[in-house]
Parts: structure tokens; C-alpha cells; sequence
């Protein structure tokens, strides 16, 4: 049942202005005490900020150490000192500058200059270099992967949405530095996700002047969660954006917007399709039952209009790449391999690798009856929830990497500064923090 109670309730109402009748008197006090629980006062001391730049500065320089990966060991080396005097600035600089100037150094240093330098130089994950040829296979042969793939990088692991990422490169070639940088579809997969990002603080936090996300922005993508992904990859940064994005249409009512960003979503990866029902669900609760059946019109539409061409003429190949190639199944192994869960079982055998894909399907399972029992309320509890379920997916499934991990961790992070709602329950489809707390 869709609850008829509104989103801003007298209760939440004498919590910013007082009782009613009480002439607004316990209004600073309550407000100040508010704003001295809040974490993000934390966040804003100089120590703290200077600490979170060292522990960057330390995992770029584990990299030149652990990896052997030259891309990663390049980031690795031209970030961390970067990182490092980031935390200088932290400590040194008035207050009023000090995180800006942080910010804006660790973006310079730790995103765009390896970006740069990577793609002239032609450098990069075999993933980009997939996701470039997907796209011209798409324009002469009308599908985007290979007929008899051989070696591990002949595999496309993608869907086909994910070839409009390549389309530059395939339209500018590779003459010039001009065409190198901007047909690399590592530019276009951080623009989406900085374009989505902004969008979905834009959607959460339309009553609040003055805060502006750019450093924000600018401190999630320097942060080594972003910014090695965006420098010598990114693949799975336009995931990212349209999570969070889609989430954020839903809890403000708009089905058509959700839909179109769903069905994006949906023909990237296949791991974004947990992020339809949730979606939906959020939109059923808030705003009823018409907006949630024109959502998922619009979101299924344009999704099988995208993927059902691909799999009337290449169903064969999508299926081998897209679902059995990324769980192990094909004799050519994923070169995913870091030592989560699912992969140390899958690497005891093929016992192991039936007990991974069952704890797999368990934990969705249990995450699809935690949904139906409990479903989202607001754009946090929806992206905490498909948080959850995707990271207990990438554990267990038979490969990952640890940079999965990143689009669940944005997704718990994004929508809480966005809305402030610091909380694990959230708060209704609107923002309605006390003025005071907006400049924390």
C-alpha cells in the first residue's frame, strides 16, 4: 500500500522550526545541536582531511609494489606523491582554501595527468581497447562481438549499449593527439559518470542554495576509488552514474526520465539489472502505481529495442561473452582474478565453482525477498539497498576485481551528500535539512 502520509510531515516540520506557537525557541538550540552530531563536521577538520590524502597517498604507492600491470604502476607513481602533497595543503593552507586546493592538486595529479599522458600515448586496460572495436564491429558487421573468439581479449563481456562508448574513436580514428584523447572512450565514460553525478545532486537537493557539488565532485573523482578506474580504465564509471542517477528520477516522481536511464543501464552490463526493480519499487511506494507501470514501460521498451537485435543475430555470441565468459564457464577464464570469496572457491575446482555460483544465486535470492519485505522509501534506502545486493554479488561471483567495488561504495556515499541524510534508514522523497547544517 502506498502511503497517503506527506513527505514533510509536521513532525519534521517542528523539528527545523519548533513547536507550534513556541515563537521559534528552541530553534538554535536544536539546530546547533543537529549540526554538532552531524559527520560531516568530521569531515571538515583540517587532521581528517590531510589523514584521508595520506591513506591515498599509500594505497597509490602499494601499486608500483604489488602490481604488474604497467598502467596501474604508472598511476601509482605519478599519484602518490601527488596525494601527498595534497595532505601538505591540507595542513598548511588557511582553512577557507586548504580543501579546494587539496582537491583540485589530487584531480590534476591523480586523474588527469595519467589520463592524458595514458591515452597519447595509446595506453590502457584491454577493456577500453574492447569496448573501441566493439563499436566499429557494430558498424560494419552489425554486432558488436567477435564470431569465434580465441584469446581472453577477443571477448566482449559487455552489452551492446556499451558500444556507443567506442563510437568516437571509431568516428575520429587515432591521427593526432587530438583524436587520440578525444576518441578514447575513457573520456566519454567519465563524462557520463560526472554528467550523472551532478545530475543526481541536482535532483536531491533542489531546496538547498548555496552548495554547490563541485568539491564534492572534485574529491570523490581524485579519490583513489574513481581516479585509477578513470585513468587506466573506467569502464564501469558510466555504470556508476546511471545508478545513482536512475535512483534519484525515481524518488522525484519522474517515470519517463527513469525509464530511459534504467534501460541505459540495463544495456551496459548485466549487472545493472538489479537496479530496475529496485528503481520501480522506490517509485511505487512514493508516488503510486501509474508512474511505476510507465517507468518500467519505458525503461523495458527502449532496453529490448537495443538488445533484442543484437540477440536475433548474434544470440549465440552475446550469450557466450555476456553471461558465460564473465562466470567462468567458457574455456577461456576472465582475467578477473582478485581474491574475493567467489573466486578463491571457484579456484578449488569445479566443486568450488558450483558452491560460488549457488551462493550466488542464494544471496540474490535473499536480496530480491529483502526488497519485496522492505522496499525503498527514498533515493538512499534505494541505493543502499542495490548497494548491498551488488556487493555481495561481486564477492561471491566466480571473478571479480576489488574495483567492482566501487560502484556500491558510490552508491552509499553519493546520495548521502547529496542529501545529507547520513542515516541508514534515509529520509522521504525530498531533502529537508535544517539551513543551518547546508554549509557543513
Amino acid at each position: 500500500m502506498v502511503s497517503t502520509r506527506p513527505p514533510f510531515s509536521e513532525q519534521a516540520d517542528c523539528a527545523v522550526h519548533g513547536p507550534p506557537g513556541g515563537g521559534g525557541a528552541g530553534k538554535v538550540p536544536r539546530q546547533r545541536a543537529a549540526a554538532g552530531r552531524h559527520p560531516a563536521r568530521w569531515v571538515g577538520h583540517r587532521g581528517v582531511q590531510a589523514l584521508g590524502c595520506v591513506a591515498a597517498a599509500l594505497w597509490a604507492e602499494a601499486f608500483p609494489l604489488v602490481s604488474d600491470l604497467s598502467n596501474q604502476i604508472f598511476w601509482g607513481t605519478v599519484a602518490a606523491p601527488t596525494y601527498a602533497l595534497a595532505a601538505v595543503l591540507c595542513l598548511t593552507l588557511p582553512r577557507r582554501w586548504a580543501p579546494r586546493a587539496a582537491a583540485l592538486v589530487a584531480l590534476v595529479g591523480a586523474v588527469l595527468t595519467p589520463l592524458i599522458l595514458l591515452a597519447l600515448q595509446g595506453r590502457h586496460q584491454s577493456e577500453v581497447m574492447v569496448v573501441e572495436r566493439s563499436a566499429r564491429l557494430l558498424l560494419h558487421t552489425g554486432s558488436p562481438y567477435l564470431h569465434h573468439p580465441v584469446v581472453v581479449t577477443d571477448y566482449n563481456p559487455y552489452l551492446p549499449g556499451m558500444a556507443l562508448f567506442g563510437l568516437p574513436r571509431a568516428a575520429l580514428g587515432s591521427a593526432g593527439p587530438v583524436a587520440l584523447v578525444l576518441g578514447d572512450a575513457r573520456i566519454w565514460f567519465a563524462l557520463t559518470l560526472l554528467v550523472c553525478l551532478l545530475a543526481c545532486w541536482r535532483l536531491l537537493r533542489p531546496v538547498v542554495p548555496g552548495r554547490a557539488p563541485l568539491l564534492p565532485l572534485a574529491a570523490l573523482t581524485a579519490s583513489p576509488l574513481i581516479a585509477l578506474a578513470l585513468a587506466v580504465g573506467g569502464v564501469d564509471l558510466p555504470l556508476i552514474g546511471v545508478c545513482c542517477l536512475a535512483m534519484a528520477c525515481a524518488a522525484r516522481g519522474r517515470p519517463v526520465a527513469t525509464g530511459l536511464v534504467l534501460a541505459l543501464a540495463c544495456t551496459l552490463k548485466w549487472t545493472a539489472w538489479p537496479a530496475l526493480p529496485v528503481a520501480l519499487l522506490l517509485i511505487w511506494r512514493l508516488h503510486g502505481r501509474r508512474p511505476a507501470a510507465r517507468a518500467a514501460a519505458v525503461s523495458l521498451s527502449v532496453g529490448v529495442a537495443v538488445i533484442l537485435p543484437t540477440v536475433l543475430t548474434a544470440g549465440a555470441e552475446l550469450r557466450e561473452q555476456v553471461v558465460r565468459f564473465p562466470l567462468g564457464l567458457t574455456a577461456v577464464r576472465t582475467p578477473a582474478g582478485s581474491p574475493l570469496p567467489g573466486k578463491v572457491l571457484a579456484g578449488l575446482g569445479p566443486t568450488g565453482h558450483t558452491i560460488s555460483l549457488t551462493l550466488l544465486c542464494l544471496a540474490g535470492l535473499g536480496v530480491a525477498l529483502w526488497l519485496l519485505a522492505y522496499p525503498p522509501t527514498s533515493a538512499v534506502a534505494a541505493c543502499d539497498l542495490l548497494a548491498a545486493g551488488l556487493a555481495v554479488a561481486f564477492m561471491l561471483a566466480p571473478a571479480g576485481r576489488f574495483g567492482y567495488l566501487a560502484l556500491p561504495t558510490v552508491l552509499v556515499l553519493w546520495p548521502r551528500l547529496a542529501t545529507r541524510s547520513w542515516g541508514w534508514r534515509g529520509t522521504g522523497g525530498r531533502d529537508h535539512t535544517p539551513a543551518v547544517l547546508a554549509g557543513v
